[in-house]
């Protein structure tokens, strides 16, 4: 079964010089063509193609709003964005969108139809140029939000916190921090209201979700 392909770019040097390379493959099919917006929209309805080759930057608006609608209409309709920038902005927002994989047009001609039968198959895709800025950038994101996962919380609350996550009782947990038992309680009780939580083992699975260790 021949891959039928959708190409979306504003040039048409670009358009010709991809549709040449696919159709040179025996199991690749070029079925259309689109430069706007609502070309590439229109197309992926009337001819619906396997995977859609997506530029970021068209006229009438731009790739990643193409791929919303394309998705939203055809979600079984797989979709790469071949860009020239490698910007990790641009691939957040096209991983957001419902892209399935993420190319720089500087790719070589069989990495580019090694990609497009990845897609294909129904697996997923990043440029090895983002991949590393990519996870690094991840890697601060979730620092961030683990982080503002303690924010209400000041620095005797997180001390006892982190004894709950360690599976200590209330007694245990004053004995280490020169507190009575009805303190500790006390300090429970506001803990699991400040993060909105309902019992201790919720509160000791939260503080290990979220690594308490690293702030203490």
């Amino acid at each position: 079964m021949r891959l039928r392909i959708l190409l979306v770019d504003d040039h048409e040097v670009v358009r010709v010089g991809v549709r040449a390379l696919i159709e040179r493959q025996p199991g690749l099919e070029v079925v259309g063509e689109a430069a706007t917006v609502r070309e590439a929209v229109l197309q992926a309805e009337k001819l619906a193609p396997d995977v859609v080759v997506l530029d970021v930057r068209l006229p009438g608006g731009d790739g990643l709003e193409a791929c919303r609608q394309i998705k939203a209409q055809r979600p079984e309709t797989r979709i790469i964005i071949l860009t020239s920038f490698p910007d990790e902005e641009v691939l957040f927002e096209a991983i957001a969108a419902g892209a399935d994989g993420y190319v720089l047009k500087q790719i070589g001609s069989d990495d580019l139809i090694r990609a497009l039968e990845s897609v294909g198959r129904g697996e997923s895709l990043l440029d090895p140029a983002l991949t590393a800025r990519v996870f690094a950038k991840m890697r601060v994101v979730q620092r961030q939000e683990r982080a503002q996962a303690f924010a209400d919380l000041n620095s005797q609350e997180m001390r006892i916190l982190a004894g709950i996550a360690e599976g200590k009782t209330n007694r245990q947990i004053g004995e280490r921090l020169h507190l009575s038992e009805k303190t500790v309680r006390n300090y429970v009780s506001r803990i699991l209201n400040k993060l909105c939580l309902t019992s201790r083992a919720q509160a000791g699975a939260y503080a290990a979700r979220h690594r308490i260790e690293d702030y203490l």
